[in-house]
């Protein structure tokens, strides 16, 4: 699973590197504070594609790219609350398709969620001595993993929107923005960490996957590519408390 990762570039930076213009950088973007652990149902930064709002006897214009807030967990349209997003912040790649809260936003919805990088925890044996009765906790080592060239990670998602019943229809805070992120099997070299990654999408995908007129058989087809280079190195335990979050988290010890 993908539970925690790094959000520190400007927004700028990021509407450069996605071909965002600068008016369609949601002001909310621009005032989000860099992550150096970003935690489930925080609100994270997206990229989307979608036509602009217009009155509906008005020809639709072109979609266009955009840069935006979510909530990180998923909540589908059906929901009844928010707090079953908690349980939705990924999604497996193998079921995209067929689970009821993904199938929608896969052939509709899907985003780019911007990251300089991951991490995962690695299960260690237990220590010598330890009870055998399995309830001693296991020690686990952090390792942050960030792409090999240093851009920035394109990690697959889906996004959502869903209805607040108890505002009103003037309400601008009815309306809630969530994403996932995809997930996929470890790549050969991750796999000793873990046995799943986050999908991070290749340059020559974004465009298609950003796209709402690609379907859902053509997004399946851009996932099938070879995982991007990545690199990984052991940090410390400080980054396993969401409340710790700077720069010191992505020094690498051992």
């Amino acid at each position: 699973m993908c539970g925690r990762y790094a959000s520190f570039r400007e927004a700028q930076d990021l509407a450069d590197a996605f071909a965002i213009d600068a008016a369609l950088v949601e002001p909310a973007v621009r005032e989000l504070a860099p992550s150096w652990n970003v935690a489930p149902t925080q609100d994270v930064r997206i990229v989307v594609e979608r036509a602009p709002r217009r009155d509906s006897t008005e020809p639709g214009d072109a979609p266009q790219r955009s840069l935006r807030l979510a909530r990180w967990g998923l909540v589908p349209s059906w929901a009844k609350d928010p707090s079953v997003g908690n349980r939705m912040i990924n999604a497996r790649v193998e079921s995209l398709a067929d689970k009821p809260a993904f199938a929608k936003p896969f052939a509709a919805r899907r985003c780019i969620v911007p990251a300089d990088g991951y991490y995962e925890w690695k299960k260690l044996e237990p220590a010598p001595g330890s009870s055998p009765s399995g309830r001693a906790r296991v020690p686990k080592q952090p390792y942050y993993i960030a792409p090999a060239d240093d851009d920035v990670a394109a990690l697959a998602g889906l996004y959502e929107f869903w209805r607040d019943p108890s505002r009103a229809a003037d309400d601008p805070r009815r309306w809630l923005v969530s994403t996932t992120i995809v997930t996929m099997p470890a790549s050969e070299d991750l796999a000793s960490i873990h046995d799943r990654m986050p999908l991070v999408l290749p340059r020559s995908a974004w465009d298609a996957w950003l796209d709402p007129s690609v379907g859902a058989e053509g997004a399946a087809a851009l996932l099938s590519r070879e995982p991007e280079p990545l690199r990984f190195r052991e940090v410390s335990s400080l980054v396993s408390n969401v409340n710790n979050d700077s720069p010191a988290l992505l020094a690498p010890v051992g």
